[in-house]
């Protein structure tokens, strides 16, 4: 697996408490997508280089869509954009973060056609 430059991606929900609360921090090799699982109605996105610079910022990005498992964070010229998916097989390899961080790779994704069920298969790995 690779260790070159990599990335912290920081999800907060805004609307939450006084100041927000945390969705998801995660730190992942450098990315110009981010798919999120169950991703609230609003989200802000900070994403940091290793080294503490800002690369990009996402504030109140709402959910302008139907309601689907995947939202897909795009990272384009400092700015995150966000977009409800249904995931087909070009996001495959992308990775995926979970509520509280754990980043995974998606390999696989089924839905039925009327979206009431879906299976997916997220690949996981550390190294220390």
């Amino acid at each position: 697996m690779s260790q070159g430059e990599r990335q912290i991606w920081d999800l907060w929900m805004p609307g939450a408490g006084a100041q927000g609360l945390p969705f998801a921090r995660g730190r992942c090799d450098k990315t110009e997508f981010m798919l999120v699982h169950a991703a609230p109605l609003s989200l802000s996105v900070d994403v940091w280089s290793d080294q503490g610079t800002l690369l990009a910022r996402g504030r109140n990005l709402e959910r302008r869509a139907a309601r689907t498992p995947i939202t897909r964070l795009q990272l384009q010229e400092g700015q995150v954009t966000r977009e409800e998916i249904w995931p087909i097989e070009t996001d495959y390899g992308l990775p995926v973060i979970l509520p509280g961080g754990e980043i995974g790779i998606l390999r696989a994704w089924w839905n039925a056609p009327d979206h009431q069920e879906w299976r997916w298969s997220v690949e996981f790995y550390n190294h220390q």
